[in-house]
């Protein structure tokens, strides 16, 4: 029985990977990178503050992750987490060198739906090899019956990349290109936002890969930054979370448009001391589901927790101190691999 087996963003939770803070660094500023990220902030790839992270941050976040996988392990969840990498490694194609980031984000990495694992073509050239840290799960899951495909690795040309574009849209469309955080579940309905992390060629690739049991629905227009999970949040089957500063019901495909929503409050900053942040406050969006009723949420995120809970979920607060920094909520840190239930059509 394959040990991959997901459906939706909620059903009790059975088995997930939780990232890891192990040389954890700001790679060099190569131009994917700097126009993803750092175009709008610096006005050239010098300016960016590369480097390892302050070692009291990477011992806070080992930390806080470490309460996270115990939590989960107390609720029954089988937690995996990825291998230590040397990130400050150079490493290339002939095209192009970099150096690495961190395991600390493995929804980025992988996309599971249904019995699938999928290695996605993420658009970071310091990302190229991250899927590495995960080979012997990967084989593990592969051999309990996981279907195990990995997207084309793509080949991130300079060209691939556009700065400060008056459309918004930093990638081309050279080849198939996204990140897993740019993809929600919801049964035979999953969310791709089309951003500086996913263009239209990869929200095609999945449909292609998925097949005609599933409906690829593209968000265009809606946020330009990166990933879905700050922007929008499936809570349980008809509610959602929506930030009001970039979506609004009336942008959501048809299946998701009779479903209610909560809009996020403005969030405080969990990390005000920080010299320099990669995500914005709306990271405490970045919330993950143990069931349709338990919700893990930074206690630093008062309001949100507050309609969360009038809409009668219960509330795990369990801290991430510097998510800015690293760029990562609790969804970003984690990737379910299996959870109980079957496939559902949840937008009839």
């Amino acid at each position: 029985m394959s040990l991959v087996s997901l459906h939706n963003e909620w059903d009790p939770l059975e088995e997930m990977i939780v990232g890891i803070a192990d040389n954890a660094r700001v790679p060099g500023a190569e131009p994917g990178l700097f126009a993803v990220d750092y175009a709008d902030m610096y006005d050239s790839p010098d300016q960016v503050p590369s480097g390892p992270y302050d070692a009291r941050v990477i011992e806070e976040t080992a930390e806080d992750l470490q309460i996270f996988a115990d939590f989960l392990t107390a609720n029954g969840v089988t937690v995996r987490r990825p291998v230590p990498t040397d990130h400050a490694a150079r490493f290339g194609t002939p095209d192009w060198t970099a150096d690495g980031e961190s395991n600390y984000c493995p929804r980025d990495v992988l996309l599971t739906v249904g019995d699938k694992i999928i290695e996605t073509p993420m658009v970071l050239r310091t990302r190229y090899f991250e899927p590495f840290a995960y080979k012997e799960m990967l084989l593990e899951y592969f051999a309990s019956g996981a279907n195990w495909i990995s997207a084309p690795k793509p080949r991130l040309a300079d060209g691939t990349y556009r700065l400060r574009p008056q459309d918004g849209q930093v990638l081309g469309e050279l080849e198939p290109l996204f990140d897993a955080a740019n993809v929600l579940r919801a049964g035979r309905d999953l969310l791709y936002l089309v951003s500086a992390s996913g263009n239209r060629l990869g929200a095609e690739w999945l449909q292609r890969v998925l097949g005609e049991e599933y409906t690829v629905h593209a968000l265009e227009g809606v946020y330009g930054g990166t990933h879905i999970d700050t922007t929008i949040s499936l809570i349980r089957p008809g509610l959602m979370v929506l930030n009001p500063t970039r979506v609004r019901p009336d942008d959501l495909p048809p299946p998701f448009k009779k479903w209610d929503f909560i809009s996020c409050p403005p969030l405080p900053d969990n990390d005000p001391e920080a010299p320099w942040l990669r995500a914005t406050t709306w990271i405490g969006m970045n919330l993950v589901m143990v069931n349709p009723g338990l919700a893990v949420v930074d206690p630093s995120h008062g309001p949100l927790i507050a309609e969360l809970e009038r809409h009668g979920i219960d509330v795990a607060p369990l801290r991430l101190r510097h998510s800015r920094r690293l760029s990562g909520g609790f969804h970003c840190v984690s990737l379910d691999v299996r959870r109980s239930g079957i496939l559902e059509d949840y937008g009839s």
